[in-house]
């Protein structure tokens, strides 16, 4: 928005006889076991419908699946590790994406989605990032401990579930062979595993990403094997993360290889066969319980991109739902690890976590994966599943108070939606004049482009903002060479500040 000042001359800098027409501004960004058994899956791999004239379905619970360190696609000239697209140790996964195969009937995935920026490696800060949208710069593999700075107390998702009631939980294949879930394991003499036939097993912390969080990372932490009976119990939680060991995730072969299909794979071959024999067998799991088919969504979420971090090489992100645009639809919409967060954010209706990136961590386009800024995973969904947030800003006139020789304007804040609002809610001015100055701010943005604008607070944390409300506040400016006032608007909600 831009604003110019109409000058009013009244004796109370309150009073304002003149009403602004309602300006349309949106809220920043912030809207934005081997194949399938048919038996499982009887009634679930439908093609998603959704009719335009019935309103969205509000989605349920959430499954993230992740996997480990294979591109989607790559230049030609890379060989290993090999790309997921097209690869025959993958039979599974490309059944997914591909139009027309029962499999992908409620199926879409991204052929634009990156790593989370530039040298966000090895895996770890990965993981880190689906929490809090940034790694904080730290780049290890190490098991959380202080003494490696990978501790961090710091906004993240789980707590921000934590603070709202709801239900999350962390599913770690072989955490139960772990001394804790915040010390990795890894042997050759452990139970049979139910998915590959071995009795490796390899727990590794870096691939859990609530462990890194002071709050969160001895809570809700269960073997791989209650998702199972969670799942025939319908006591999952909202939101689920899953990560297998390191065999079953794609990241390393077995000693003796592994036999999918009836081919013999090593090597990095091998890695792959084992990750989608995984897929294989535990989404048509998923896909048969009451939590997924009650507009539950999977999501399978792959960590970092392999030989480098620029647009020649993707990560694959699948979403399977009952409200997927379904049949392999592919989105060319670019994303990150920050879309996911941004998504799961809007599905439970929290404040986008806004921690400061590195400098240096830049994406394919010269800026920052911000969460409060990046494009969401509502392409991949039928219209208006994910639900966007629609607040816009009516501005009063400026007016002039001889006293004090300062301006003052009254701005509505309305909430168009038909849900509440995040909360805490920032009125941010950008482009402010040069001349003018304003009073009361709150703080100007550190974090979110263009930086040094002035914000105020307009809901604070924990207050509710309901649907069609209107939130109203005073802005004072000074402007000593009685110049007209002009400045953008945006309306965001992020924790920390902007």
């Amino acid at each position: 928005m831009k604003t110019q000042p109409n000058i009013n001359w009244p004796n109370n800098i309150n009073q304002t006889n003149n009403t602004a027409a309602l300006s349309g501004f949106l809220l920043g960004n912030l809207r934005r076991r081997t194949a399938l058994l048919a038996a499982a899956a009887t009634g679930v791999l439908l093609a998603a419908q959704t009719s335009s004239s019935q309103p969205p379905q509000a989605i349920g619970a959430v499954f993230v699946i992740a996997m480990e360190n294979h591109n989607f696609t790559q230049p030609p000239t890379q060989t290993n590790p090999q790309p997921i697209l097209g690869n025959p140790a993958a039979p599974f996964m490309n059944s997914l994406i591909t139009p027309g195969n029962p499999n992908a009937a409620q199926v879409s995935y991204a052929t634009a989605y990156f790593n989370a920026g530039r040298g966000v490696h090895p895996s770890e800060p990965s993981y880190v990032w689906a929490e809090a949208g940034t790694d904080f710069g730290v780049h290890t593999d190490a098991d959380p401990n202080p003494a490696n700075g990978n501790v961090f107390d710091a906004p993240h998702l789980t707590a921000q579930l934590n603070a709202m009631g709801i239900p999350w939980k962390n599913y770690q294949e072989d955490v139960q062979l772990a001394p804790s879930p915040i010390h990795s394991a890894s042997g050759t003499n452990g139970p049979v595993n139910p998915f590959n036939g071995s009795t490796q097993y390899n727990y590794a912390v870096k691939h859990n990403p609530m462990a890194f969080f002071a709050d969160t990372q001895l809570q809700n932490v269960y073997p791989l094997a209650q998702l199972f009976d969670d799942l025939n119990n319908n006591t999952v939680g909202r939101y689920n993360w899953i990560t297998p060991n390191q065999y079953n995730g794609a990241h390393s072969s077995l000693n003796s290889g592994f036999t999918y299909h009836g081919t013999h794979y090593t090597g990095d071959s091998a890695n792959i066969a084992q990750g989608d024999n995984f897929l294989a067998h535990v989404v048509p799991q998923i896909m048969a319980s009451q939590a997924y088919q009650n507009s539950g969504v999977i999501i399978i979420w792959w960590d970092e991109t392999e030989g480098g971090d620029d647009a020649s090489r993707t990560l694959m992100e699948a979403v399977i739902s009952p409200l997927a645009k379904g049949n392999a639809y592919a989105s060319s919409v670019v994303m990150s690890h920050s879309s996911d967060l941004k998504t799961m954010e809007e599905i439970f209706a929290l404040p986008n976590v806004n921690n400061p990136i590195p400098a240096g961590e830049t994406n394919n386009f010269g800026g920052h994966n911000n969460v409060a800024i990046v494009n969401d995973l509502s392409d991949l969904f039928v219209p208006g599943t994910i639900p966007a947030a629609s607040l816009s800003v009516s501005p009063g006139d400026l007016v002039f108070d001889p006293h004090t020789q300062h301006y003052s304007q009254l701005v509505r804040v309305i909430n168009n939606g038909d849900g509440p609002a995040p909360t805490p809610v920032r009125l941010v001015l950008d482009n402010l004049s040069a001349n003018a100055t304003l009073l009361n701010a709150d703080g100007t943005t550190e974090v979110l482009a263009p930086l040094g604008s002035p914000y105020i607070d307009i809901d604070r944390a924990n207050s509710t903002f309901g649907p069609h409300e209107t939130r109203t506040v005073q802005l004072e400016f000074a402007d000593p060479g009685g110049q007209s006032i002009s400045y953008d608007t945006r309306v965001l909600s992020v924790v920390p500040t902007p």
